[in-house]
Parts: structure tokens; sequence; C-alpha cells
């Protein structure tokens, strides 16, 4: 598993006092591309391969709120041969439980064709890794 820490903004909290729901799938996508992009795998302007969201999960346990200071922990549920299954937890400060849950897929695709290719050599290696 790796850790990844983010930064809530004023604009997530919602009416309630709350961040909005939908906050929790973009904080998932910033995490996890972040982390490619870290890793060198992602380049998502000149690159070749892009992943495309084919499925999203979350459940929340807890409220997460602007200032709350987020750390993602992200490990690889499935490496297939053109997809990658990331499990993300969220948790808020320095709690230990999750405040929020889930998955998504994606699915590599050329960049040009926007059709699936099998996952590029290096990213297998590296993403081996971070299975659980």
């Amino acid at each position: 598993m790796m850790f990844r820490p983010l930064q809530t903004r004023w604009a997530d909290n919602d009416i309630y006092g709350h961040m909005n729901n939908v906050v929790h799938y973009s904080l998932f996508d910033t995490a996890v591309n972040g982390w490619l992009i870290d890793l060198e795998l992602l380049d998502p302007v000149k690159g070749e391969t892009i992943g495309l969201v084919v499925e999203t999960k979350c459940s929340y346990f807890g409220e997460l709120k602007f200032p709350d200071k987020v750390v993602a922990g992200i490990r690889i549920g499935h490496l297939g041969t053109s997809s990658v299954k990331y499990e993300i937890a969220l948790f808020a400060n320095d709690e230990e439980t999750a405040a929020a849950q889930g998955h998504f897929v994606h699915v590599y695709v050329n960049t040009k064709t926007r059709k699936p290719e099998p996952l590029p050599k290096l990213w297998r290696l590296a993403l081996e890794d971070f299975q659980r």
C-alpha cells in the first residue's frame, strides 16, 4: 500500500457543512493519477497510454470537510491485461479509521485510438509491487 497526502478545498464543503459525496471520487482520481505521474508512468499530455474509468464505488464511514488534511491509501486490487482496479481509503487528519473507502477500475487505452491495449511492461512491473 502507498499513502499520498491530499488537501481539501473550501469549495469541497456542501450546504450540510461536510464534503459533498462526489468530491471523494475526485480525491480518488487525484491520488491515483498523481501517484502514477510521480512514478513517471503516466504522462497525461504526451503519453501514449491513458486510463479510462469504467467502474467506481465508494462507501462512507465518516465525514470529511475543509480544512481537513486527507491521506489516501492506495493499493492494487487487481492487475489485468489492460485494466487495473485501484482500491483507495481516505483518512482525515490523523485518524486511523478511514472516513471513506472505495475503488475504481481503469482500462488502459492508446491515446490516439482509444482502444484497450495491454499494460506497458514498465507499468506492470511497477504496479505489481502494490498488489495486495
